[in-house]
């Protein structure tokens, strides 16, 4: 197990040239102290428990004190936001302090986020705020407890240092961990720049770093593209099954692993609603749930023209040929995976052609009566294949009760056909389908009480999240969807 002052940093990023980023040092919070620290993340760079309680915790952890063998730089990229190209944007509040390799060889970078003014601040204050930062640490490690692939977040720290945004709050720094930061974006910025060599030099490092097995193949940018496109699909498949919508999917908010990252507005389904806007400055609804899979393409479509002149340097026409057959491959492995996820969902093991007709019929229901997304989908468990008698918990979740006796009639039907046994189905869905998600009033409850220096309720909430699909006796009211008054909650991109 390693302790705070000897992690064995391995900083292969630092090592790229210095057009990649910008050498900073993180600005010290003032009296910095611990709100939380999440031991499955510690875990991943061997990082000694006992080291929790050192006396210096906060200042190693939020850039006070420097991490002995770390390099920190902030990030250079650029990037489409909300559908236009910003030349230059860069980490403006994050800094990177270098790559952590555990004892099974996995590299995880370590990154602050609230550190302080970097040279891509623009007019930024390089500051986080604690209401904020609670969202992202729990969002990250809720999302991993949900098996879809994020960052993680590692500790929190706090400070009574005051950050202006639209009123006077407090500051804290985030550690958040993930294999790499590298995104979209840090491909377009060499694009637009015409600085073809420089995009090669870090394709080079994505392809060594994450994707080693690529670089025996005859042409490796395009594998990289396609393995990005493959990965982006799935990923936005996983959102849509959760009921998760991001809120700035701007493609400098998009990684090359195939992660989510950069938590903002995000938010997940209460009623459902396909057309949910959780971002409360997407005026025009360009992120709105139901255009995430749409957007997750049209932001490939930029990252495929950042890698033209590496897949065919003297032939454009080629080049733009090879991206067009590596994007055409979103769209089937973005609907195989989302029908999967939905028959697992539904608690279905056979492949049928009129299940997505079932699926659907089902949606619309609930958007018709604004029937809890996670709620109904647990509860669906409950189902007896031969008891039409117990579905009181579930026809009480619409309005039409007798259209929904007509859906279950016809659902029974297709469990009969391949032979479900209530127990046993009941099991598989409870695995994919969660009890527990991280709902803006729950949220927003535990941001109140950490701002009364109460964060008991962080790290009780935490727990919860990181096993979503327990029951975690006690816990019930975590399940429990959002009053009438707590639905008006809404975030924006200075969140």
């Amino acid at each position: 197990m390693h302790t705070l002052k000897n992690l064995p940093f391995d900083n292969s990023f630092a090592r790229l040239p210095d057009h990649f980023y910008a050498r900073v040092q993180p600005t010290a919070l003032a009296d910095p102290y611990t709100v939380s620290i999440n031991p499955q993340a510690a875990a991943l760079i061997d990082l000694d428990p006992a080291e929790f309680d050192h006396p210096e915790l906060a200042h190693y952890l939020s850039g006070a004190k420097p991490l002995p063998g770390s390099d920190p730089l902030a990030m250079l990229y650029s990037g489409h936001q909300f559908g236009h190209y910003v030349p230059q944007l860069g980490d403006g509040r994050a800094i990177l302090l270098g790559q952590v390799r555990n004892r099974k060889g996995e590299s995880w970078d370590l990154q602050l986020k609230g550190a302080g003014i970097t040279p891509f601040s623009r007019a930024g204050d390089g500051r986080a705020v604690l209401r904020s930062t609670i969202r992202e640490y729990l969002c990250a490690e809720a999302m991993h407890g949900l098996g879809i692939p994020s960052t993680r977040s590692l500790c929190m720290i706090g400070s009574d240092e005051e950050v202006y945004r639209e009123q006077i709050e407090t500051g804290a720094v985030l550690l958040r961990m993930a294999p790499s930061h590298v995104r979209f974006g840090s491909f377009e910025v060499f694009f637009y720049r015409n600085q073809h060599e420089r995009l090669r030099e870090l394709a080079d490092h994505v392809i060594a770093e994450h994707y080693p097995e690529l670089q025996a193949d005859p042409q490796p940018y395009l594998a990289l593209l396609r393995e990005v496109v493959q990965r982006t699909a799935r990923l936005i498949a996983q959102w849509q099954l959760v009921g998760f919508a991001h809120g700035v999917m701007n493609t400098d908010n998009m990684s090359v692993l195939g992660l989510t990252m950069d938590y903002g507005p995000f938010g997940f389904l209460d009623a459902y609603e396909p057309g949910f806007i959780c971002n409360h400055s997407d005026h025009q609804g360009r992120y709105a749930f139901d255009k995430q899979p749409e957007i997750g393409l049209w932001n490939l479509t930029c990252f495929a023209q950042a890698l033209l002149p590496l897949l065919d340097p003297d032939d454009g026409e080629a080049a733009v040929a090879q991206a067009r057959d590596a994007l055409a491959a979103y769209q089937p492995a973005f609907v195989a995976a989302y029908g999967r996820g939905l028959r697992d969902k539904l608690g279905l093991r056979d492949e049928r052609t009129e299940d997505q007709a079932l699926a659907d019929r089902l949606l619309a229901l609930m958007q018709h009566s604004g029937t809890d997304y996670t709620r109904l989908f647990r509860d669906l468990a409950t189902l007896q294949r031969n008891d039409a008698g117990m579905d009181g918990l579930l026809r009480d979740q619409f309005v039409d009760r007798e259209a929904f006796d007509q859906w279950a009639g016809d659902y029974r039907a297709r469990l009969h056909a391949e032979g479900s046994e209530d127990g046993e189905r009941a099991v598989r869905m409870n695995r994919v389908n969660p009890r527990f998600v991280l709902r803006n009033h729950l949220a927003q409850q535990v941001i109140e009480r950490a701002q009364r220096k109460d964060f008991a309720g962080v790290d009780e909430l935490l727990a919860v999240l990181s096993r979503p699909f327990d029951e975690h006796p006690g816990m019930a009211h975590y399940a429990e969807p959002p009053a009438a008054d707590a639905r008006q909650i809404v975030v924006s991109c200075s969140s």
